[in-house]
């Protein structure tokens, strides 16, 4: 297994020094509609992108949490390959570098290598797919921080259990933003029945391209229709005001019970930084 250990720390390299296109090509599209301050800060964004890639080095100095969304065909072990994604992490950290995040709860001791207990974040889903599919997400940790979860209904934000109730949720929590965590933006959110299921939900829709389309015709209306109404704040890039305080709104609605209406809004800076490793 020494060769997917090799293929993860590759996909750590690859997420840690460069954007996906997706994410680029919208930045560079928000640049052409910005003027004074707020378009050279995006200017400087995209020339500390440049840079990253051509150095190979970090697009930004918080390396986050990694977070792994894994696809396993039926016959691989998990337990090996959590160990073997868990020793990935350790040279990845060496050799990128990466910063050392891992801080442990109860002594405050940086582990130093990007692992501890439940660090990193993995998720297993098993298939019927022969091939091996490791996704990794490494988010910030200002952007993490912005993370709001919602019980509706909810009366200080007049919001019911709809939809109309669930756009009130996210721009409630953009405005409380405020530009903090480094905008413009992604947001992902996620409408079900518990606090654990909508939390996992909302971050994985961070993994979907920005240009993508919602299966769900009301629910692409309704990505669209908000993604519209958060750039009517004003916020902008780096909260220097602006059109482009999101690039985009990703939403996913799970079954709920009847008496539980939960919504979570999650962040992505605008370093979006998420890879995929199709292995077999």
């Amino acid at each position: 297994m020494l060769r997917l250990e090799d293929g993860i720390v590759e996909l750590y390299r690859k997420v840690a020094t460069s954007l996906p296109a997706d994410v680029e090509d919208a930045l560079r599209r928000a640049i052409e509609l910005e003027d004074g301050i707020t378009r050279e800060s995006l200017s400087k964004i995209l020339e500390n992108i440049e840079i990253a890639k051509t150095e190979g080095r970090p697009v930004c100095q918080d390396t986050g949490t990694p977070t792994f969304y894994i696809k396993t065909p039926r016959e691989l072990s998990q337990r090996q390959l959590r160990e073997i994604v868990i020793k990935a992490t350790r040279r990845a950290t060496r050799e990128i570098p990466l910063r050392a995040n891992a801080v442990d709860c109860v002594t405050e001791k940086n582990s130093g290598d990007n692992t501890g207990p439940y660090f990193p974040i993995i998720y297993f889903e098993e298939t019927d797919e022969s091939r091996l599919t490791i996704e990794l997400m490494l988010k910030g940790g200002g952007c993490e921080n912005l993370g709001q979860t919602y019980k509706l209904p909810d009366a200080q934000l007049k919001a019911q259990r709809d939809l109309d109730g669930v756009r009130r949720c996210i721009v409630d929590a953009v405005f409380k933003a405020q530009g903090k965590g480094c905008p413009p933006y992604t947001i992902a959110v996620a409408v079900g029945a518990t606090k654990d299921q909508v939390t996992f939900l909302s971050k994985k829709q961070l993994l979907r391209r920005l240009d993508d389309q919602n299966p769900i015709p009301e629910l692409s209306r309704f990505e669209q229709e908000v993604k519209e109404e958060l750039n009517s704040l004003g916020i902008g890039p780096l909260g220097f005001g602006g059109k482009h305080t999101v690039l985009s709104v990703k939403i996913a609605c799970a079954a709920r019970h009847p008496a539980s209406y939960f919504v979570d809004v999650s962040f992505s800076c605008w370093a979006n930084r998420r890879g995929r490793l199709v292995w077999g």
